[in-house]
Order: C-alpha cells, then sequence, then structure tokens
C-alpha cells in the first residue's frame, strides 16, 4: 500500500468515531448481518469458524490498516464466521453504503483492495493445498512461514518474533493443540524455532521455507 492510498483510506474513515475492544469481544457473529464496515487502527482482528466439536479454526487475521468485511457490504448477505478482537484493538466503523460510495470515487483504493484480497485468496490456496494433502509437519510449518511474513516482527539478526502460542498456531493449521506441540518440539530439538513468553521465535524463515519444498 503506498502512502498516498494509505493517507485517503485514513482520511476516509478518520471522519468516524473511533471505538476500542479488549481482547476476545466479539464484533460479527456468524448468522448476523452488518451494515457497517470497520477500520483497524490498532491491534488484530481474526476470523474463524467452529467445528461441530467445539475446536476453533482461524481462517483470517486482519491487521492494520485493513478493513472489513467487505464482503458482506459488497454483497449484502448474512455472515458465516465470528469476527473477534485477538488483541485489545481500536476502530473507525463507516455506514457500508458510504464506504461502498468511496471506494466507487477512489478507484486506486479499490485497486489496491483487489490486490491485497488477491494475495490473501493465495495464501488461502497455499493453505487449503497443505491442508489436503500435507502432514501435520508442513501445515504447521506453512502457518509459521505465514504469521512471520505477515504478522511477524524482523529481527536484525534475521530471526522473526510471532506473537502466538502454540494453540493459535493449532487453531490457524486445522491440527489439535497436542499435535502442534509434538511437532514444535522436534522443530526446537533442530533449533529452528524457539517459543518463549512474547511468542514464537523462528530463527531462519529460509531454512523453514527449504523444508518445506522439501517435504521433510
Amino acid at each position: 500500500m503506498t502512502e498516498d492510498i494509505a493517507q485517503k483510506i485514513e482520511g476516509f474513515f478518520n471522519q468516524y468515531r473511533s471505538r476500542s475492544y479488549g481482547k476476545g469481544q466479539i464484533l460479527i457473529l456468524n448468522g448476523d448481518g452488518t451494515d457497517h464496515v470497520y477500520h483497524l487502527v490498532k491491534g488484530r482482528v481474526k476470523v474463524y469458524d467452529v467445528t461441530y466439536r467445539g475446536d476453533e479454526i482461524i481462517l483470517n487475521v486482519f491487521k492494520p490498516p485493513a478493513f472489513f468485511p467487505m464482503s458482506l457490504a459488497i454483497n449484502n448477505v448474512q455472515n458465516p464466521y465470528v469476527y473477534e478482537a485477538e488483541t485489545d484493538i481500536t476502530i473507525h466503523q463507516a455506514p457500508s453504503e458510504e464506504v461502498i460510495d468511496f471506494l466507487r470515487a477512489n478507484p486506486d483504493v479499490l485497486y489496491d483492495l483487489l490486490s491485497r484480497l488477491y494475495r490473501g485468496v493465495d495464501g488461502l490456496l497455499g493453505r487449503m493445498a497443505h491442508l489436503m494433502g500435507g502432514s501435520a509437519r508442513s501445515r504447521v510449518l506453512y502457518e509459521l512461514l505465514v504469521e512471520c511474513r505477515r504478522l511477524g516482527t524482523r529481527r536484525a539478526d534475521g530471526s522473526c518474533v510471532v506473537d502466538l502460542k502454540e494453540a493459535d498456531l493449532a487453531a490457524r493449521a486445522g491440527l489439535t493443540r497436542e499435535t502442534v506441540s509434538r511437532e514444535m518440539r522436534k522443530l526446537i530439538n533442530q533449533s529452528f524455532v524457539e517459543v518463549t513468553r512474547k511468542g514464537i521465535v523462528v530463527y531462519d524463515m529460509r531454512a523453514i521455507q527449504e523444508k518445506l519444498n522439501a517435504g521433510l
């Protein structure tokens, strides 16, 4: 996203009152419709489904300056998922019709939105491929890479810190906590990752990618 587009988005949503929500608060429930679009200023929002066993499967995570749920705003359909604050968040809430008018009047912003959408679709297709044909290890490796690229904090030594626990990683990979813990222990023993109080440290993303490519 260019600085010009970021300023346009911020300028539009700043017309509307800022709201704050605590970690764990629900923005949109599955089955609900919505006539507003949320612009995320601070924090993260996760989108998830719940299986028949009660397991949480995380489908997407939004970070600033994302605005959502555009599929509901454009198509005017009911929402099938849960949108929840994964951390403390600050948002602006704008009427859907006004957001659509803003996008129509600013094709550069719309193009940027489509570009980010398709990058997200590519990520979902990659996840689907590993869910359908990969092993538990490949699913864990893939999620670690995705989280580093999207949400991780890069350090001077080339490592990446992701603010996640093993339970969060399990929800993203569609695996049980026990399976993820077992795979993480293998990676820890090989000095590829470390689990700390700040999150998961990935020491060498290139090595993780090579292991994923090799199917190890």
